[in-house]
């Protein structure tokens, strides 16, 4: 699929930039991996290099609801599930899930990124972004990531990169 917005992850800075037209359309900050960048399978790191978004999951499902295996559980996200719950690693709202662009670097063996689930989602609000805390994936508050989703067909090119210049992130 051809489209004129792409996105570029900042791991340095823990921003995510959507540009559309050639243009930023808008920068919102992120959590990425605690261990760090990295693209091997079990490494808790997040996958650098050219990505794009695979599936688009959570469509219309009201903000907060609660992911388990890329389903909704039923659940919404609220005080009594977080107490009940305190060590969860929260998937909530919607899910961009990322397939690796280059063979042998995010794609393919033991680098997989499709295969080692990695997402863009929403994590609660009350998460600090802006620092890495992720297991992986790129988290990020509901109410931005709806506003990200809704911007960002299946196809949709991501770069992650460390010692990236946001305003002039190529995809």
């Amino acid at each position: 699929m051809t489209t004129s917005s792409h996105i570029a992850i900042d791991i340095d800075n823990q921003t995510l930039t959507l540009f559309a037209g050639g243009r930023v359309r808008t920068r919102y900050p992120v959590s990425t991996a605690l261990n760090g960048v990295g693209e091997f399978n079990g490494s808790g790191c997040t996958p650098r290099g050219l990505h794009r978004v695979r599936l688009r999951i959570g469509a219309g499902c009201p903000v907060g609801t609660v992911f388990r295996a890329r389903r909704p559980t039923g659940e919404i996200y609220g005080p009594e599930l977080a107490a009940a719950y305190p060590e969860r690693d929260w998937i909530l709202t919607r899910i961009l899930w990322l397939t690796g662009c280059e063979s042998g670097i995010n794609r393919g063996g033991g680098v997989d990124t499709l295969r080692r689930f990695i997402y863009i989602h929403g994590c609660p609000d009350c998460v600090p972004l802006g620092e890495p805390r992720s297991h992986g994936c790129i988290r990020m508050h509901s109410a931005e990531l709806v506003d990200l989703f809704d911007a960002t067909p299946v196809g949709t090119p991501i770069q992650i990169r460390t010692g990236l210049d946001q305003d002039s992130a190529r995809a």
